[in-house]
This record gives structure tokens, C-alpha cells and sequence, in this order.
């Protein structure tokens, strides 16, 4: 199928503007992300409709926390991503593309993704498990069918999309968990093969658009847990929206950063203790059962009104997104 968000230029040139990477790619080349090929001056993505991963997932394994809590979510992903993180839990179908020089997946229809979400009792779509915009054109036709089918539509993200990609998913796109990975552009560079910039640029893009945000940070021990550098992040989410989530996950050893150490769970609590104390009104912890802060307080009162375990829901209390002991509006979508 042909690419969406792209110009033809001199010499069968083609100059993608899905993400902010802007490859301007030869006849017969692939983009960054390993699955957008240039064939006579035409750009083709060679994903679309190439399920690799298909699943019933909590919302809150995104993770969402304040986006429908304790509801399942149909989440799909072909294979390519336009990152190359070092530490990608993921690895086999992100880097597939460029990793193996093939793409697998299983030939599905936006109608049969949107039968399926429906049929398993799912409120929503989640894009997700590999960068959902490498996928655009089918993700883009997905979402058209869930929202008229009363489903909402999320991405899990590294948020390197274009202005141009955004614009074209604004009224189909209900909500975006976007990593802010680190807070140096030379952590983007060297550990991701990306930049910072344009990632808080489509944060508060998102936002200006009305599309629901929860960020989260994975925390490396050596590489992005010092106090200053999670600081900052915290600062800048309270000068965009201090509504916003953070999410704080702890680091497992995995792909090519298997040399360092679990991140421990002291530097995740006081990591979740800095965010608070920068004025966020909502900041959890991950890859942390039964941590207290996977749970959802009132920023009010500062009683516990969403109880979890995990990825799962034990208790909400929250009643037409309000705090039932204080009153005070609890930010999210359908609490």
C-alpha cells in the first residue's frame, strides 16, 4: 500500500514526514524504521495489515492509570520501529526489520481488529509493543472504525512524530503514553539513535490537541537516575501540564544493556517523591507489585481513591471523576 505523509522529490527521491527522523530515502531504500520502501519514487509501507502481536491487555499494562482504569484493551503491532533502543524489551519484532532483513506478521483487516476488540469486551485499542507510528496507515484506518464503533484509541509511544502525523489522527485519537526516555539529547542519541527535542514538542502538541497524556520514564540505573536529571523531567511535566501522569519503571537487565543492575527500588520511590515535590499531581511507580505507588491519591486530600496490585484494579472509588471524600475533580478519561 502506499504511504501516507510523505512528498516525492528529484532523482525518485522521497522525503518522509511521518516521524521527526525525516528520511529522505533513494529508489529502492527503506527508511530509518525498516518498513517504509521507496519503489520508483513511490513510498510504500510494508506493514500495513501485518499483525505481529495481537492481545487482551489491562489498560493499565500500557500502562494507563487514568485512562479508563480497570478496563481491557485490544493491543496490536506489526513489526519496525524508528528507534533503536539499547534496552528494548521488545527487540525481536522492533528490530526485526533491520535485525533479521525480514517482516513477519499475520494478514489482518482493520474491520476484523475492531470485530475483535468488540467480540472480547474491550473499550478500547491500544497501538502498542512496537512504535505504533511506523504503522500509521493501518492504525489510521483501525481508529476510523473503533471510534464509530464507540471504542476509544490509544498509542503507547516514543512520541517522534511529526506535527503532520498528529494532525491527521486529531478527533481518532483519544490517548498517548509517551516515554520521555531521559532528559539529555545525549542519552537520545547514543542509547535510542533518536533526540529529545521532538518528543516533548509532541507532548505539548498532543495536549493543544486534547489527546489524554500519561509520560513515563524507565529508569536505568548509571544512565538517566540521578536527582538533577529526574528533576528536570518532573519540572518540565508540571510546566506543560502538572495533569499529566508520570509513570517511574523500574529497569530490567534485557537486549544490549544486560551489564547493568535492576534499578532498585529506593531510587523509584524517590524518584515518585521528587515528581510530588515539583508540584505533579499525579506520579506512580512501575515493575513494582505492590509498591503503594501503583495506587491512584487524591492530590486533595491525599486519600487512596483507585487501589492496585500491579497491572490490576482492586478498588475505585473515584464516581463521575470526582474524589469521593473530597470532591475535587480527578483528571483522566471515563474514571
Amino acid at each position: 500500500m502506499e504511504a501516507r505523509l510523505y512528498s516525492k522529490a528529484d532523482k525518485n527521491y522521497a522525503n518522509c514526514f511521518l516521524c521527526a527522523h525525516h528520511c529522505k530515502i533513494a529508489e529502492g531504500k527503506r527508511g530509518i524504521c525498516g518498513v517504509r520502501e521507496n519503489k520508483g519514487g513511490t513510498l510504500y509501507t510494508l506493514v500495513y495489515g501485518k499483525v505481529i502481536a495481537q492481545h487482551i491487555d489491562p489498560i493499565e499494562k500500557k500502562p494507563f492509570f487514568q485512562f479508563q482504569p480497570g478496563s481491557r484493551s485490544y493491543s496490536i503491532a506489526t513489526v519496525g520501529c524508528n528507534f533503536r533502543c539499547l534496552h528494548c524489551q521488545n527487540f525481536e519484532i522492533s528490530q526485526m526489520p533491520k535485525d533479521e532483513k525480514r517482516i513477519l506478521g499475520e494478514d489482518v483487516t482493520p474491520e476484523e481488529v475492531v470485530h475483535e476488540a468488540l467480540e472480547t469486551g474491550c473499550q478500547s485499542i491500544s497501538y502498542t509493543y512496537t512504535e505504533p507510528t511506523i504503522f500509521f496507515e493501518f492504525a489510521y484506518d483501525c481508529m476510523e472504525l473503533a471510534r464509530e464503533k464507540g471504542l476509544k484509541n490509544n498509542f503507547v509511544t516514543n512520541g517522534f512524530m511529526t506535527k503532520e502525523c498528529l494532525d491527521e489522527m486529531k478527533g481518532l485519537l483519544d490517548g498517548a503514553n509517551v516515554d520521555v526516555k531521559a532528559f539529555t539529547e545525549e542519552f537520545y542519541k547514543r542509547v535510542c539513535g533518536a533526540r529529545l527535542a521532538p518528543v516533548l514538542e509532541s507532548i505539548e502538541y498532543m495536549r493543544k490537541l486534547g489527546i489524554w497524556v500519561e509520560v513515563t520514564t524507565l529508569i536505568i540505573p548509571t544512565q538517566n537516575d540521578s536527582e538533577d536529571e529526574l528533576r528536570q523531567i518532573a519540572k518540565w511535566i508540571y510546566k506543560t501540564d502538572k495533569t499529566m501522569p508520570w509513570h517511574l519503571s523500574a529497569f530490567y537487565p534485557t537486549y544490549k544493556l544486560n551489564n547493568l543492575p535492576r534499578t532498585p527500588v529506593s531510587i523509584i520511590d524517590r524518584a515518585r517523591e521528587i515528581g510530588f515535590e515539583e508540584g505533579l499531581l499525579y506520579v506512580y511507580t512501575g515493575n513494582v507489585p505492590g509498591d503503594p505507588g501503583e495506587s491512584t491519591y487524591c492530590y486533595n486530600c491525599k486519600k487512596k481513591i483507585i487501589e492496585r496490585f500491579g497491572f490490576y484494579v482492586k478498588k475505585n472509588l473515584v464516581k463521575d471523576s470526582k474524589c469521593p471524600f473530597c470532591g475535587v475533580k480527578i483528571d483522566g478519561v471515563e474514571l
